[in-house]
C-alpha cells in the first residue's frame, strides 16, 4: 500500500501502516503557453476528464477555477467491478485516479483547462507516477469527451512538445473515453473538508496557490463543491 493510501485508511480508523517511501521535493510548476488551437464547444455545460496522479489535488485545483461547476474524483479506464479505492490503489486494475470536470465553456474553455493542467496539476514527464505516488493508477492522461476536445488536446500536446519546456519527454497520453465511476464519498471535496491533512498541505495546497499566482484571472477563491 502506498503511503497516501495508508493516510486515507488511518483517517478512516483502519489498522494499517504507511510504507516508508521517502518524500521527494515538491512538484515544480511550469508556465505552459496559451493554446494556439482554441476550443469551440458551443453553448451549454461540458465535461472533461483528467488523470493526473492523486485525484485530491486534481479536483482541488479545478474546483478553484471560474466557470467550473463541479469536479468529481473517480476512476477511469477499468471495469465497474474494479472501481473501488482498495482495488485501484493496489495497482491491480486498469483504472487511473481521475477527475470529471463540468464547466461552462463561455467562462472557461477546454484549452484553458489543459493549460492549467500542464502548468500546475501534473508533471507530464513522469511515467506511471506523480510526486510521491507510484503506479499505473497515478498516470497522467487526457480523456477527450468529444471530437473537438480530442482535436484541441492533440494540437496542444504537439505544441507543448515543440516548446520543450521540460527537460524530459512528455509521456502524458490521450485515452479513449470510457465509463467514469465516481470515487467513494470520503474522497469527494477532500481538500475542502480536510485542509490540514498532511498530504494536502504538502502536495496539493501549493498547486492551488500556484493557480492563483499564475492565472489570477481564472482563479476563484471559492471552492466549487461537487
Amino acid at each position: 500500500m502506498h503511503w497516501r493510501a495508508a493516510l486515507v485508511a488511518a483517517a478512516l480508523g483502519l489498522a494499517v501502516s504507511a510504507c516508508q517511501e521517502p518524500v521527494s521535493a515538491a512538484e515544480k510548476t511550469v508556465a505552459a503557453p496559451a493554446a494556439k488551437r482554441v476550443a469551440e464547444e458551443g453553448e451549454g455545460l461540458k465535461t472533461a476528464v483528467f488523470a493526473g496522479g492523486c485525484f485530491w489535488g486534481v479536483e482541488g485545483v479545478f474546483s478553484h477555477v471560474k466557470g467550473v461547476k463541479s469536479a468529481v474524483s473517480g476512476y477511469h479506464g477499468g471495469t465497474k467491478r474494479q472501481a473501488a479505492y482498495k482495488l485501484v490503489s493496489s495497482g491491480i486494475t486498469d483504472h487511473a485516479e481521475a477527475v470529471k470536470v463540468t464547466y461552462d465553456p463561455k467562462v472557461i474553455r477546454y484549452d484553458q483547462l489543459l493549460r492549467i493542467f500542464f502548468s500546475v496539476v501534473a508533471d507530464p514527464t513522469q511515467i506511471n507516477r506523480q510526486g510521491p505516488d507510484v503506479g499505473a493508477h497515478y498516470r497522467s492522461a487526457l480523456v477527450p469527451q468529444s471530437r473537438e476536445q480530442a482535436a484541441v488536446a492533440t494540437a496542444y500536446l504537439r505544441q507543448l512538445r515543440a516548446a520543450r519546456l521540460w527537460s524530459k519527454p512528455i509521456v502524458t497520453k490521450m485515452e479513449r473515453a470510457q465509463t467514469f465511476y465516481p470515487a467513494e464519498s470520503y474522497h469527494q471535496d477532500f481538500m475542502l473538508k480536510n485542509p490540514r491533512h498532511g498530504y494536502i498541505v504538502r502536495w496539493d495546497a501549493p498547486k492551488v496557490k500556484a493557480l492563483k499566482a499564475m492565472y489570477p484571472g481564472v482563479y476563484s477563491a471559492r471552492f466549487q463543491p461537487d
